[in-house]
């Protein structure tokens, strides 16, 4: 399963909850994934081709490889 090498970010599982009125009738389950890139970034002063989450890529915690 792919993860983000920064904050372990990867995929969750949960319920879908189908509120009719004021109970809920059904329950389905889900997937909630994140947005994972792969990319090629500076890591001890190496490239690699790593897997980061988009979110990660924005705040400057990876560096990308020229």
């Amino acid at each position: 399963m792919a993860k983000c090498i920064c904050c372990n970010k990867e995929t969750t599982w949960g319920n879908d909850l189908s509120i009719t009125r004021s109970h809920i009738s059904k329950r389905n389950s889900r997937t909630v994934k994140p947005n994972l890139r792969r990319v090629k970034a500076n890591i001890d002063g190496k490239v690699k081709r790593v897997t980061v989450c988009a979110k990660c890529l924005r705040s400057g915690r990876i560096k990308r490889a020229n």
